[in-house]
């Protein structure tokens, strides 16, 4: 009878999570008024995300350990509140319309320049101040179908806004299929003039789960043979180097903080660069990126995407701030892996472009799939 219920129950949990479209709640209210929605995706392998209007945001992200006990791995707050205060260091949010740093906050396209807000200073961040992505409440729509559940996030971003020239419209869609501990992220956006756009989500991740101490005793590898050079604001100088006898090296797995006193001496303060993903094999149209393991708890993330370049930030601002249930998160207690075209390409030649054009489609996906990492075998 209890093997009866069991696989009944089992069927009953697939059948519900491939064939019902997402819960939504209440998530709060903006300052000005603007009611917040909370939407939640999940499988039949233990995978639970949720995802909320404002800043088209990754909220909680369950996953199970080695013993099959889920923890949510990436840094948030309880509610709107929390992503409206200055505690908020864009947290799981979509960064644009030009992620990264643009430098002096100016570029010039067609023979136009244009001026955006200094908000990193003396250079422009993550797309500026009170319009920049994160801050707009988008319009969603939740869908399913026999492989998964998703949410389709839409906003307007008008000429001019944080300035910036053209009308943009962007979707980010969040998709968990059934059968994997993963969920992916995908971009699109048209424009009706030339502008710059680089779209990332800027998550923070610690596998031991959020309120954890520390994200050093992580081991990371970057499939990057290559970094873009940066000069003491974070800006690149155009150089494109080699991470061989860096302390940017990681092409073998190596623990975060092994190397971590050494360049938390340099302008970055610890990890904060971009790193040149390696071409992507013959066929495939994802770039394996990077793969974060944590021991104790057996998770390891595999991060793929198309984009050409991924920065890699230790949690060096991160100051003890009171998150999800008044978990503290402590200097770099978590990392991010923003996947991405290289900082401030709209004034580098050398450099992939970012400049979307009318009749042009820009297209970009990321994926975050979870495993258990495989015991070593013992050693006769």
């Amino acid at each position: 009878m209890k093997l009866t219920l069991a696989i009944f129950g089992a069927f009953l949990m697939t059948s519900v999570v491939s064939g019902a479209e997402p819960v939504s709640e209440p998530f709060g209210k903006t300052k000005d008024g603007q009611a917040v929605e909370l939407y939640t995706l999940k499988n039949s392998t233990g995978l639970v995300a949720k995802v909320m209007t404002r800043g088209a945001t990754l909220v909680q992200l369950h996953v199970p350990d080695k013993d099959g006990k889920a923890a949510d791995v990436i840094l948030g707050f309880d509610d709107v509140t929390g992503y409206e205060s200055e505690d908020n260091q864009y947290f799981g949010c979509t960064t644009g319309r030009v992620c990264n740093r643009i430098a002096k906050g100016k570029f010039t396209l067609e023979g136009t320049e244009y001026t955006l807000a200094i908000n990193n200073e003396p250079n422009h961040l993550h797309g500026g101040l009170d319009k920049s992505l994160d801050k707009l409440v988008w319009k969603a729509s939740p869908y399913s179908n026999e492989k998964g559940q998703g949410v389709k996030f839409t906003v307007t971003s008008p000429d001019g806004d944080e300035g910036y020239p053209g009308t943009l419209e962007i979707t980010v869609s969040y998709y968990v299929p059934n059968d994997t501990n993963s969920i992916s992220i995908s971009y699109t956006a048209i424009t009706d003039k030339a502008t710059p756009v680089n779209l990332t989500n800027h998550a923070y991740f610690n596998l031991a789960g959020e309120g954890s101490e520390t994200v050093l005793n992580h081991s990371l590898r970057l499939n990057a043979d290559n970094y873009t050079v940066s000069d003491d604001t974070m800006i690149p100088t155009g150089e494109i180097a080699p991470v061989e006898g860096t302390d940017l090296d990681f092409r073998e797995r190596t623990v975060i903080g092994k190397r971590i006193e050494s360049i938390g001496k340099t302008a970055a303060i610890g990890y904060d660069h971009n790193f040149v993903l390696n071409a992507r094999e013959e066929g495939k149209t994802m770039t394996l990126a990077a793969i974060v393991v944590e021991k104790e708890s057996g998770r390891r993330m595999l991060v793929m995407t198309t984009e050409p370049g991924i920065q890699f930030y230790s949690g060096n601002f991160l100051k003890g701030q009171k998150g999800k249930g008044g978990k503290t998160y402590a200097h770099r207690s978590a990392l991010c892996l923003e996947t991405q075209h290289y900082p401030d390409s709209v004034n580098h030649e050398n450099f992939p472009t970012t400049i979307l054009k009318p009749g042009e489609k820009y297209e970009s996906k990321t994926t975050y799939t979870f495993e258990i990492e495989k015991p070593e075998p013992a050693k006769n």
